[in-house]
């Protein structure tokens, strides 16, 4: 995420990233007086709260009072109009005490309140029985509930008081309280701004510093270019606005430059190693081609003595002789035909297939010979007699004078783009040692088994084609775990050369 941000501010124009330097602040100013109005206002409406009990409760004995003195007058005067205020008295006073809401004030008070709610309970029964003895007519009976009336009216009063004075010392604790926030607020707040004003001043001077510093820079390359040195560095600068865009323009023409002047310089360098590479690749065709002569050993001759052969053995009825030699026929003849031109995959395992069909018939079937081929890529290009020279070295160094049964595994597959051509054995295996100076092509003595062959075509050779085929470098792994664990050579081929 922070990844994300960066690149979008480094894209960002000149103008856009001061807008921001502007709106930024202001937008945080905004908001700490926004929360400074709301917490004041917070703080007010708390304080009406605090007081709204006091309130009440002065409007709760106003109201009793008022109720006392219309009971008075009614008895004194037995007037409707009194009777009427009377009754309005007891319902304002009522709802006085359903609107009395302590109980979050603290056990002793809403203990008051309570006590307070019980008395009025007892001092309205009394009251209206006074009225009802009054508009009764039974004098005795009105004038001794009114007496008692006056009596819990007074004790009442007091509780009202008492309940007042409680609830007011409460308060003003609470106010104390509230007035020390609000100062801390205040604190807060004007901390917060000037932090803010702090942090604006850093900010600014971080944007301005990353669009002076690479104007900067840009100017000093110019003085130096202009003096004539072209090998100068200009810093990279992220991003895509008009600096960075200034900036990269220049870096990429003084990079024009540079380059110009380099191959200017090179030029004879480029054609001195164009040459020597011509003249490796070269010896390198030569070395095959005489090897390859070397093997043939007359192939006009070889091939009409192995078809006489051939013709012999079918007279004779020698089905498995005829088999054998038209195996070495075909051998030789792919070996001739293929040795300077590519092949397909599909050409290269039959070619595996008769030569382990010969070793079979020299060794007595020892060879045990197995393939897994994908059938999707056996039509691809690779270049010619690059399978045969691996098995062969298999058989040689891996299997042919070992103990047990051996066994050679031919596999072809693809994978991410690529096809791998396994050649793997049981044999003696090999060394880390010797897998590192076989894909350096360095020797190993007597038994170089990269360049020893019988068909003239070593295991280097092997690579090097690979290499110029594909024009890739880790075109061979090999792969041991050590001592008689046998070896896998793995051929690396691209789908599309």
């Amino acid at each position: 995420m922070t990844g994300v941000i960066r690149r979008k501010w480094n894209n960002a124009s000149v103008r856009v990233k001061l807008l921001v330097a502007f709106i930024i602040p202001v937008a945080l100013i905004l908001a700490v007086n926004i929360y400074m109005y709301i917490g004041v206002n917070t703080m007010i409406a708390r304080v009406d709260e605090i007081y709204a009990a006091n309130v009440s409760l002065n409007d709760l004995s106003d109201s009793l009072t008022f109720l006392q003195n219309s009971m008075k007058e009614y008895l004194e005067s037995k007037g409707t109009a009194a009777l009427n205020d009377y009754y309005r008295a007891e319902q304002d006073y009522r709802n006085g005490l359903y609107a009395l809401d302590l109980k979050y004030s603290g056990t002793a008070v809403y203990a008051m309140q309570e006590n307070i709610q019980k008395q009025s309970e007892v001092y309205l029964q009394i009251a209206g029985e006074t009225i009802t003895a009054k508009r009764g007519r039974n004098v005795e009976k009105y004038k001794a509930t009114y007496e008692e009336a006056v009596v819990i009216y007074s004790d009442l009063q007091n509780c009202i008081n008492s309940l007042n004075n409680e609830q007011f010392k409460k308060n003003t604790a609470d106010y104390s309280v509230l007035l020390s926030s609000l100062k801390y607020m205040e604190i807060i707040t004007i901390s917060i701004l000037f932090f803010i004003g702090a942090v604006n001043i850093v900010v600014v001077f971080l944007i301005t510093k990353s669009m002076t510093l690479p104007l900067t820079d840009l100017s000093r390359a110019a003085n130096e270019v202009a003096e004539g040195n072209f090998d100068v560095l200009v810093e990279s600068v992220e991003g895509n606005d008009e600096i960075s865009v200034v900036s990269k323009a220049f870096a990429k023409m003084l990079e024009s430059i540079q380059r110009y002047i380099a191959e200017i310089r090179n030029s004879v360098l480029r054609e001195s190693q164009l040459k020597e590479h011509e003249l490796v690749m070269e010896n390198r065709m030569k070395e095959v081609q005489l090897r390859s002569l070397q093997a043939q050993i007359n192939p006009h001759f070889l091939f009409n003595t192995l078809n006489a052969g051939e013709q012999l053995a079918m007279m004779e009825g020698a089905e498995k002789t005829t088999e054998f030699i038209e195996n070495m026929a075909d051998f030789f003849r792919y070996n001739i035909k293929k040795i300077d031109n590519d092949s397909s995959i599909a050409e290269e395992v039959a070619l595996v297939d008769k030569y382990i069909y010969i070793l079979n018939v020299r060794f007595t079937g020892e060879i045990h010979y197995s393939k897994d081929i994908d059938g999707d890529v056996t039509e691809i290009r690779v270049p010619s007699m690059i399978l045969q020279p691996i098995v062969e070295n298999a058989v040689n160094y891996g299997i042919r004078d070992i103990d047990w049964e051996g066994h050679i595994n031919l596999r072809v597959y693809k994978e991410g783009g690529y096809v791998f051509l396994s050649i793997k054995d049981n044999g003696v295996g090999m060394s880390r040692e010797q897998i590192d100076k076989i894909l350096a092509g360095e020797p190993m003595g007597d038994t170089d088994i990269q360049h020893s062959s019988s068909n003239g075509i070593g295991l280097q050779n092997v690579i090097e084609r690979l290499q110029i085929f594909t024009g890739q470098k880790d075109v061979m792994e090999i792969f041991s775990e050590g001592k008689d664990k046998g070896c896998e050579f793995v051929i690396k081929v691209p789908m599309h050369v």
